[in-house]
């Protein structure tokens, strides 16, 4: 074509003449391809260039059109983390397409122009300065062609769009929701609402997991994973942004960040060298607190001394551990190389307490008190004493000098809950064969102190021949007993003085005649069972203070009214009776309802007078704590985490309120201890007025139980609590002790504490199997780890 000829004027109609037919052919190629973008199901990428290209323009002025109208109508409206309030078109076919098209928003304006260019290139003989008037004509008659366009598609999408069903609307966000579950994007700061999960590669889980996994991608939106649950999960309060974070709020959570992460990134935790090994309880094995006692007498040398500083190392693991065995099985065996000790087995073994059978230590469910059998030795109690009604009107008790918890046991078939205790002593390991078993226990001994739990609370008080001297020192120690019972309540005692007639036995049965008489309690019964030949009493705790008046002598004394029952934490014993409660309305006056209903019956000590923890009338508080559990548990932990609850069985709630978490489980079969704070609202009588029961205990310290005793552990704003007066890193590596190789920690914190008990368990090569972030509230749950430093730290405290 030979343009040069031709004058400016016709060679600038020639060249217009020429853009708007390609215009044209261009734009009725768009309007056709948007036609059938329009009708298709999914969006598919063109594979033609220049077609795409095209596309790609009129597409993104489409959607700024689309934007600056939607700015026009309500410049104040806000997002919110609704499907249904965004442009339905932004809710179809793939998001990650429409993503991609998005980000390369800049490219595609650079490939726009270059097609422009090519048309300049053609007429070689136009003046520059018209040729760019041409451009600037073409393009405007591009965008006035667009614009009718994008209106034309814009109405065909509108109609199709409501023609279409609801089930085609619900495979989309389906289908979005499985491709937001497979992304593997991260971000550092955890300022953005997200939830990670890892795929756990254990083989016995995986299958169970995988199946776990693909339900919660199915859930319907009230439940774990759509945003609608998760202000209910973490306790939020309506965003004012949805799912969009602000710059502000990224920025300045990002430098909480990286403070943090200096405090806590490349952490190096070491190996706690001690002579207890494997074993090791911080505050039981303080040897050189031990050493330094005035006097062992009182059994003070088992009592708990706990180290200045809580130690920050690692408890190492025994040579051959393997994951424990799943309850009921692990009821009669464990493995024998994850509490390898045999001094019971060898002691103990003709009274079927445990015995060594190859790669198992078994436990053929006897006691010193039951040689045949634990079920028949509970049914025999019930036999002579029906009051005692097992799992109805007796659900918690209390089991002194437990031994490996066979009674407490075989009581889960019975629908009882027993608190099991035993000293760290002679008798090697009992407690920790009882947590291994699946059996609660704990390592404590009646000493000179109070027992961690408040005044009127256990159903049920039971001694086998434990060996603990109640008679002597003004019954100091039976009067203990006597605090924590409940008035109404059972002491049960199986012991020779009762069926023996040896000096010492005769002694002991004549000395604690007299003290159960002086306290008031009354003998129901006195029976020998004779297949196992033991003789036991049962005895009641008064439910009025009438005979303590009636008394000739005021001995044991009565406690001052300034003492209080429920005062517990390292308070000495004292050698008195607490009154029983006079008003109908105090708590002990009335018995709790039967179990289960007592799970879920608000106490009648409450009053609407009382303030709850959480700031409402106490009935309320206690109500509304438990519905949120009920739906956070039922909707979240036992969907959407990918936990396999059949291998749970030891549970922590490591800072309980009203033990709403544990009252939601309690259909799962699992036992779950809940601990109550010593600097918290006193709760724990709430908790076992439920029907459940738990401990007092002060977190800067460690816990009175073996290492690896817990498959789950979960913290509710524990960490941020602790933080201004507890070393967090010892907190977190008490955790790593209780907890068992492979078992689960739930912790729901502020963003900043998340973050940084992230970095430490990193370091730690947990596995990070969730996290969750919105409004400065996080969600983390994580597995732990086999793996041990080579590096370790002596505890000279430690070391005998």
């Amino acid at each position: 074509m030979a343009i040069g000829k031709y004058t400016r004027l016709d060679g600038r109609r020639s060249s217009s003449s020429y853009c708007s037919t390609v215009t044209i052919v261009v734009f009725v190629a768009l309007c056709l391809a948007g036609v059938w973008m329009m009708t298709s199901s999914s969006v598919v990428p063109v594979q033609n260039g220049d077609a795409q290209e095209s596309k790609n323009e009129v597409k993104e002025q489409s959607e700024i059109k689309e934007q600056v109208s939607e700015v026009d109508n309500s410049n104040t409206r806000q997002f919110e983390d609704n499907p249904g309030d965004l442009p339905e078109d932004a809710t179809k076919g793939d998001s990650n397409v429409s993503s991609e098209d998005n980000s390369n928003l800049p490219e595609k304006q650079e490939d726009k122009s270059s097609e422009d260019n090519k048309v300049e290139d053609a007429d070689k003989k136009t003046d520059e300065e018209d040729s760019k008037t041409e451009n600037t004509d073409s393009n405007s008659e591009v965008t006035e062609n667009s614009k009718d366009s994008d209106e034309t598609s814009t109405k065909d999408s509108s109609e199709n769009e409501k023609s279409e069903s609801d089930d085609d609307h619900k495979s989309d966000q389906e289908e979005s929701e499985k491709s937001s579950d497979n992304s593997t994007e991260t971000t550092d700061s955890n300022i953005e609402e997200k939830v990670k999960q890892s795929d756990n590669k254990d083989s016995d889980e995986s299958s169970s997991e995988k199946n776990t996994d693909d339900n919660a991608k199915n859930q319907s939106s009230d439940e774990v994973y759509p945003s609608g649950a998760q202000s209910d999960l973490l306790k939020e309060s309506t965003t004012q942004t949805g799912s969009f974070s602000t710059q502000a709020a990224e920025s300045k959570n990002e430098k909480e960040s990286q403070e943090s992460s200096k405090k806590t990134t490349g952490y190096k935790w070491k190996l706690c060298n001690v002579t207890a090994g494997p074993d090791f309880i911080p505050c039981l094995d303080n040897w050189k607190a031990i050493r330094s006692l005035r006097s062992t007498k009182h059994y003070e040398h088992r009592e708990r001394h706990c180290p200045e500083e809580p130690p920050t190392c690692l408890v190492s693991l025994p040579e051959g551990y393997k994951r424990s065995i799943e309850w009921p099985r692990s009821r009669e065996k464990i493995w024998y190389y994850n509490v390898p000790h045999t001094k019971l087995a060898e002691v103990k073994g003709h009274q079927n307490w445990v015995k060594v059978t190859g790669e198992y230590l078994t436990f053929p469910g006897g006691g010193t008190q039951f040689k045949h059998g634990a079920l028949h030795y509970i049914d025999f109690i019930q036999e002579f004493v029906p009051e005692i009604a097992w799992g109805k009107r007796t659900r918690v008790i209390l089991d002194v000098g437990c031994g490996v918890a066979s009674f407490g046991g075989f009581l889960f078939d019975r629908d009882v809950l027993a608190m099991s205790l035993a000293p760290k002593d002679e008798h090697e390991a009992q407690v920790q064969f009882a947590l291994e078993r699946g059996i609660p226990a704990i390592s404590a001994v009646m000493g000179t102190k109070r027992l961690p739990f408040p005044g009127k609370v256990f159903d049920v008080v039971h001694c086998a021949r434990c060996r603990v001297p109640w008679h002597i020192e003004g019954g100091k120690l039976l009067l203990e007993l006597n605090r924590v019972l409940r008035p109404g309540g059972l002491f049960v005692w199986s012991a020779t003085p009762i069926y023996q007639k040896l000096p010492e036995d005769v002694e002991i049965w004549n000395a604690m005649k007299s003290l159960t008489k002086a306290m008031c309690w009354e003998l129901v019964s006195i029976s020998k069972d004779q297949v196992n030949g033991v003789g036991i009493a049962v005895y009641k705790k008064p439910t009025s203070n009438d005979c303590y008046e009636k008394r000739s002598k005021n001995e044991p004394p009565v406690c001052p009214d300034s003492d209080d029952p429920n005062a517990a934490w390292n308070v000495p014993l004292q050698a008195c009776l607490h009154k029983a409660p006079v008003s109908s309305s105090e708590r002990g006056s009335q018995w709790p309802e039967k179990w289960p209903a007592r799970v879920a019956k608000v106490p009648y000590w409450l009053s609407s007078s009382q303030v709850g923890v959480y700031g409402k009338p106490a009935p309320e508080d206690f109500a509304a704590d438990y519905e949120h559990w009920k739906h956070v548990v039922s909707k979240s932990y036992l969907n959407g985490m990918g936990i396999q609850w059949s291998n749970i069985r030891n549970v922590m709630d490591m800072r309980s309120i009203y033990g709403g978490f544990a009252a939601a489980l309690k259909d799962l079969n699992i036992w779950v201890m809940n601990v109550v704070s010593i600097d918290a609202p006193d709760t724990l009588p709430i908790i076992y007025e439920r029907g459940l029961f738990g401990i007092y205990h002060d977190w800067c310290e460690s816990f009175s139980t073996y290492p690896r005793t817990y498959d789950l552990l979960h913290a509710d704003h524990l960490f941020s609590k602790l933080k201004e007066r507890c070393n967090i890193a010892a907190v977190v590596a008490e955790v790593d002790r209780i907890l068992r190789p492979e078992g689960k920690l739930i912790v729901r914190d502020t963003v900043e504490i998340v973050e940084e008990l992230q970095s430490m368990i990193k370091a730690m090569r947990w596995e990070i199997r969730m996290t969750y972030s919105k409004d400065n509230e996080g969600l983390l749950c994580v597995q732990k780890s086999m793996w041990r430093p080579e590096e370790s730290e002596t505890l000279k405290y430690a070391i005998v």
